[in-house]
């Protein structure tokens, strides 16, 4: 929209988002229906996700355990009784009329995730509530260029709702935030965090003020943004275009907006609805619940180490950068597989470099996961420290080793012994071998000899052949110098 930078400037922007998560359970929120993604279009469903008359719906408890992980995760008040309620509004593809959903009584209050935010500080951004509801169906526009078609097996389906405070105050802060959401329901296995599928979805609230302001301004909400950079440049039009009506002294209204992804514009839905539009009240055929201290603590026991737990540890104990540290928190599987590492080995730079460099370059070569790589973690532990013991130079275990230990179960030494790539640490033997790389390469000798230091890496490369490998480089180097 061609905003400049001055104008930009002049204003804040104010921005939260509503995160849906789709949980990872078997059958839905309150039927044994199947949750599944892909299936042939209305077979997952009954009378009771479909709502008719005479049915019941009967809790799921996983639901509930799920969304009790993500709260301790967001260090959130878990509640202790709660009770759902009904959503009324119409669409298409929302069979019964309505949503059970919490309104009253979210299952998790409060808490907080940590992102990065634009000058590389740790910010924390509120959490408002999470609470269970159920999804409804799909409407689908570009099949039948004359009808809406419905599927309605997605309806039904446990979620999460996550909102946030209004903290963050930039699209990159928004990226930032959706992308630490995402993590953290991966690593707890309660959403695979596919938003290409719909399993998670953000509606973005935005608005601008001046700064320095105290009121914020009108604001609009973006709905079902289904990538994390659609997410951001939604937001990236959405502040553009409130600050130009700012500024040429437009009416802005509350508003719920539409993204189009091939033009990167938002436009006009419907005015925003409020509570009251949906007419909530307390969903009358199911119990209300009530948590225990004792079952969130068991929760709390089973639940994996956590992605900034993990960071801290890898940057403050462990000495890595804050690059490195990034790179094994991403995947929970990656970081799983370096804890197991480590229990192994002190050597935690080399760890993250393997995993980093050689294993990574295999799984994408592959494209396969940790849980297929062939080499445990101990082996590759073993690797390193028969690389730190001088017994294989880091050259030959990436080169020789590592593949050889792909096709293999043995440990890095066994294969190494058996193919006789133990180094050769006798200096006499190497000093034989490096006289006959002089005997036989007079001239490069006597430039090397003169001064012509670059001729190393030939005299090196001419030695590594006649020890095939075995020969330690750092000590055949000082040998080579001191026999010049």
């Amino acid at each position: 929209m061609g905003l400049s930078e001055e104008i930009r400037n002049k204003y804040q922007a104010v921005i939260g988002l509503e995160v849906h998560a789709q949980m990872l359970t078997k059958s839905k929120a309150y039927s044994n229906d199947r949750n599944e993604y892909g299936s042939a279009p209305n077979t997952n469903i009954s009378a009771i996700t479909l709502g008719h008359p005479g049915t019941l719906p009967k809790m799921n408890k996983k639901t509930i355990d799920f969304a009790i992980k993500m709260g301790i995760a967001c260090e959130s008040t878990i509640a202790e009784h709660q009770h759902f309620a009904r959503k009324n509004y119409f669409y298409p593809d929302l069979p019964k009329g309505y949503q059970i959903t919490q309104d009253t009584t979210p299952i998790c209050t409060g808490g907080k995730v940590l992102v990065k935010s634009e000058d590389g500080s740790t910010k924390e951004i509120g959490i408002t509530r999470i609470h269970m509801e159920e999804d409804a169906g799909k409407s689908i526009h570009d099949i039948d260029p004359f009808n809406t078609l419905i599927d309605l097996n997605r309806a039904g389906v446990p979620l999460i709702e996550i909102v946030s405070e209004p903290d963050i105050r930039s699209s990159q802060e928004a990226y930032n935030y959706l992308t630490e959401i995402r993590k953290l329901v991966r690593y707890l296995d309660i959403c695979d965090g596919n938003m290409e599928e719909g399993s998670l979805r953000c509606d973005a609230n935005v608005s601008v003020m001046l700064k320095g302001s105290k009121e914020f301004g009108v604001r609009s909400e973006t709905k079902n943004l289904n990538s994390i950079r659609n997410v951001q440049r939604a937001i990236e039009f959405e502040i553009e275009r409130q600050i130009l009506a700012n500024e040429n002294g437009e009416t802005l209204v509350q508003e719920t907006r539409n993204f189009n992804a091939v033009t990167g514009t938002t436009t006009a839905m419907r005015s925003k609805e409020a509570a009251n539009d949906y007419r909530y009240f307390p969903e009358p055929d199911l119990q209300p619940i009530k948590v225990t201290q004792e079952h969130i603590q068991s929760i709390k026991d089973e639940m994996p180490p956590l992605p900034n737990a993990l960071f801290n540890k890898y940057t403050s104990e462990l000495g890595l950068s804050d690059y490195d540290a990034g790179i094994l928190t991403d995947q929970k599987e990656i970081a799983l597989y370096f804890e197991e590492i480590i229990e192994n080995t002190k050597n935690y730079k080399s760890a993250a470099n393997w995993l980093m460099g050689s294993v990574k370059s295999y799984l994408n070569e592959k494209a396969i996961g940790i849980d297929e790589f062939p080499i445990s973690a101990a082996r590759i532990a073993g690797l390193i420290e028969l690389i730190d013991s001088g017994k294989v130079s880091n050259n030959l275990a990436s080169q020789k080793l590592f593949p050889a230990m792909l096709e293999s179960t043995d440990d890095a030494e066994k294969i190494a012994v058996a193919n006789d790539w133990i180094q050769d640490s006798d200096d006499d033997s190497i000093k034989a071998l490096i006289q006959e790389v002089f005997d036989e390469n007079p001239s490069e000798y006597e430039r090397f000899k003169g001064g012509e230091k670059k001729l190393m890496g030939f005299l090196m490369g001419q030695l590594m052949k006649k020890s095939r490998g075995k020969a330690d480089p750092k000590s055949a180097s000082k040998l080579i110098n001191e026999m010049v």
